[in-house]
């Protein structure tokens, strides 16, 4: 959950702030990463809606995070480095308060050492054969391996690590050739034109193109990490001392705050071009219909991008060998100005194109709806809302979530549906004045929410609008991935007796407000610092219960693909607690007879098969996710191959499930297809997955018996 807070409001803390926050502007990286210590140190302390007490109990928990973010693996550091990393375990907290990087740079300087000699270590690996008959077997699970006593067995490590890499690359190649045979034998079958492809390698012309191909990866990976500055492992290290305090207090270098910005609005100024990196070159990817690189009718997906001219007063810069993320930021700038791509055409000749940056749109951002037309005749209408987005800072009002719901539900009506379901599947937040904003599109005025500071202050949030857009029957759609907002829309909805929630059993119960912190603000520069994004309150419904941890119980409860795993705010150690508090005055609406709903469903899925198929699926997957180890014998890696193929082909009668419920785009959009590839495309695939989504056609169901 998202908060805008102006500056304003944080002034009663401003006699302090000056006193602490205040420093003169650093001259170097050194100085800058000391100030944004201190800085963060300080805003942790007196801004946190629940600030730990900066000791040595928290510099251990800050050092177990810190080495799980940069080497979880423990591929990377010997146990004589860790060893002496371990000197500093009750440190970190003094080092915090004083701004010294004397643990950092001893780490990312020792990091980048093993990077080095593990580059060389790689390539005298894959320079040798490589048996695959040895019976070893690699440890998948982090907290079984150790890490290597000395660089002998490093090196053994990464031989088998890069053994099943190698491995996986000819299941891989496998796979294909299996793929195209049975193509080839349908075509041969059916009498039809062959134009197949089919032309199996031996093993060792498999073995040898699986290994070039690991080299290639593994060498392109230490080429991408050796590029990475020194300043990016910075926001891992803060970020450790950060999400100690919470998971979501998180430290944001201006670069990061810039693309949660993009993620947060749906906008980004640029030229609506993805940039895919391969081999040291970067090249676009897919182009954005309407947007100006597809406008240009000069570029296309594939081309190599060999320079870049942000400026037209400022010499190109050569990017070969660039990371994507350096030249995705020389290619955005400010909206109406120029920028030149020179690249090589896939026939190899070069070109210069220049475009004029202009705001394009994130479209999966954003709400969307369709008509389910179901099999009882009757038409419902379905809305996705894949995030609360919202844009703070534009002038006369930005795009956001409510207003999009708004238009959609308007949409809907005219097409004369009798149920409205709203699909906050994987929904992880956003704004918190946004849930109020839709709670009035489907009921009358009444508090959403009640918010309390770290002082014990409780707020309660009211929705004022007396104007519901759709006053009929309502189900809302949930999973163990839905957050934040979502819960707080799906939980207040669910309180009133205005819709009944339908999914997993809860969802992943994250219950705190964050805001962002500028930490220039507070400093005597016109530097950026970056951002601390920090919690600042705890949320609770109206009837007092905190979603946190806990999260939103469905009132229909249909166990899903999630259910199985280690997903929600409950298995995060440093997950702020459940509480309650006493519950807000509001008036119920006329309850809906959710056990009898309940009752309904589970006698239909009770023998349902693709229910069950379903449920074996997720278990079965999340039993792989834990296998602690895993052979690196060629012929037994084969044999346990061909058993999980077995396994999946059991599982591929869900890819042909289909639910029976048949769509109806709005007028505009059918139209929208017949011009807009890109639309038409994204269109045909959300489309297949509805009529393969089995929860969706229970929900269907449980909304045709809600009056």
């Amino acid at each position: 959950m998202f908060k805008k807070i102006k500056f304003k409001k944080l002034l009663m803390f401003a006699p302090l702030m000056t006193l602490m926050f205040c420093f003169n502007s650093p001259q170097n990286d050194d100085e800058k990463m000391q100030t944004i210590m201190v800085s963060v140190r300080n805003t942790l302390s007196y801004l946190h809606y629940s600030p730990k007490p900066i000791n040595d109990a928290y510099s251990q928990d800050v050092y177990d995070k810190y080495f799980e973010s940069i080497d979880a693996s423990k591929r990377y550091f010997l146990q004589s480095d860790m060893d002496e990393f371990k000197k500093h375990y009750t440190k970190l907290d003094d080092y915090l308060n004083q701004g010294n990087l004397v643990f950092y740079k001893m780490t990312v300087d020792k990091l980048y050492q093993r990077v080095d000699e593990i580059d060389k270590m790689t390539q005298d690996i894959l320079s040798k054969p490589i048996n695959l008959d040895e019976d070893d077997e690699l440890i998948l699970e982090p907290k079984k391996r150790m890490n290597p006593a000395n660089a002998k067995e490093q090196y053994n490590e990464w031989k088998k690590y890069i053994k099943y890499n190698i491995l996986q690359e000819i299941e891989t190649l496998n796979s294909k050739e299996e793929a195209q045979k049975k193509k080839k034998d349908s075509v041969v079958n059916n009498k039809l034109k062959d134009t197949i492809k089919y032309q199996p390698l031996s093993m060792e012309k498999k073995r040898e193109k699986a290994t070039a191909e690991v080299k290639d990866l593994i060498t392109d990976s230490f080429r991408r990490f050796k590029k990475r500055k020194k300043m990016d492992w910075f926001s891992v290290y803060m970020n450790a001392y950060t999400e100690v305090f919470d998971p979501h207090t998180n430290y944001f270098s201006p670069k990061n705050k810039e693309e949660f910005d993009m993620t947060f609005t749906g906008k980004v100024i640029g030229i609506g071009a993805l940039i895919q990196e391969k081999r040291g070159y970067l090249y676009l990817g897919a182009l954005t219909i309407g947007a100006p690189a597809w406008k240009s009718k000069q570029l296309t997906e594939g081309d190599k991008i060999l320079k870049v001219r942000s400026k037209p007063n400022e010499e190109p810069v050569n990017v070969v060998g660039m990371l994507s993320d350096e030249a995705v930021r020389l290619i955005r700038g400010e909206k109406g100005t120029p920028v030149t791509l020179t690249v090589e055409k896939k026939d190899k000749t070069i070109k210069e194109v220049t475009m004029i940056r202009e705001e394009v749109t994130i479209e999966d951002t954003f709400a969307r709806s369709i008509v389910v037309n179901s099999k009882n005749g009757k038409k419902y209408g379905f809305i996705y809302l894949p995030s609360f987005n919202v844009e703070f800072e534009k002038e006369n009002g930005g795009r956001n979530a409510s207003d999009d719901i708004k238009a959609e539900l308007i949409k809907l009506k005219k097409q004369n549906v009798e149920g409205i379901i709203l699909d906050l599947r994987s929904n992880g937040g956003g704004s918190l004045t946004e849930v109020g904003d839709i709670m009035g599109l489907f009921m009358n005025s009444g508090p959403y929410v009640q918010v309390k500071d770290s002082r014990g202050k409780i707020q309660v949030l009211n929705n004022k609008s007396n104007e519901p857009v759709w006053t009929g029957p309502l189900v809302i759609m949930q999973n163990e991935l839905s957050a934040s907002a979502s819960e707080i829309l799906a939980g207040v909805m669910q309180d009133y007796g205005r819709a009944a929630v339908i999914g997993s059993p809860s969802s992943f119960g994250k219950g705190t407000v964050q805001t962002f912190v500028e930490l220039n603000r507070f400093l005597n520069t016109n530097d950026d610092f970056g951002s601390l994004k920090l919690t600042i309150q705890k949320f609770y419904r109206i009837t007092g219960e905190s979603t946190q941890r806990k999260g939103v119980e469905s009132d229909i409860k249909m166990k899903d693909f999630f259910s199985y795993a280690e997903v929600g705010e409950r298995f995060d150690q440093y997950a702020l607690p459940w509480d309650k508090i006493e519950a807000t005055s509001y008036k119920k609406l006329t309850g809906l007879n959710v056990p009898q709903l309940q009752t309904e469903i589970d006698k239909q899925i009770a023998n349902d098969n693709n229910y069950k198929l379903l449920q074996e699926s997720a278990q079965w997957k999340e039993a792989l996710d834990k296998e602690e180890t895993i052979t690196l014998n060629q012929t037994k890696f084969n044999e346990l191959m061909k058993s999980r193929k077995a396994q999946i082909d059991k599982f591929k009668a869900l890819d042909k499930f289909n639910n029976g419920l048949k769509f109806t785009l709005h007028p505009d959009e059918a139209e929208r297809i017949k011009k807009d590839e890109a639309f038409a495309k994204k269109t045909e695939n959300w489309r297949k997955n509805l009529e393969r989504d089995f929860y969706l056609e229970e929900t269907v169901d449980a909304l045709s018996k809600i009056k």
